[in-house]
């Protein structure tokens, strides 16, 4: 028996290509508290949204970093920033932006690195005759 598809469900490919015109990052500064913006992310969901957050958290300039997804069928974030005023928002998010991309590399390193010893570990383990 076939379950027919649910219109109520965004397509697949909806969930991360960006629509002609559509950005993937707005901000929009926040009148109310002093040194502090509301940057929407579009086609993203909990893992950068938790990722910025907590780098966000670790700047001594950062006073709130939080984010939040409006609706779970859509692909979107609110990120809320606030900064002690020596920095702005935005170069806050673009600091941690670049340190998170640092670390991913390093990573991606380390991990190539550790992937080519172990099989050539494997390759000598084996011997001519297996």
């Amino acid at each position: 028996m076939r379950i027919p598809p649910d219109d109520n469900v965004p397509s697949r490919y909806e969930l991360f290509l960006l629509e002609e015109n559509e950005k993937k990052v707005t901000e929009a500064p926040d009148t109310r508290i002093p040194s502090s913006a509301l940057f929407t992310f579009n086609k993203e969901d909990h893992t950068l949204g938790n990722l910025l957050r907590a780098r966000l958290l670790q700047n001594q300039h950062v006073m709130f970093a939080g984010y939040k997804v409006p609706h779970p069928l859509f692909s979107k974030f609110e990120l809320r920033v606030q900064t002690d005023g020596e920095v702005s928002p935005r170069d806050a998010i673009l600091e941690a932006s670049n340190t998170i991309l640092l670390e991913l590399a390093q990573l991606s390193r380390e991990f190539i690195k550790e992937w080519e010893l172990r099989k050539l570990a494997g390759e000598s383990t084996e011997g001519p005759d297996k």
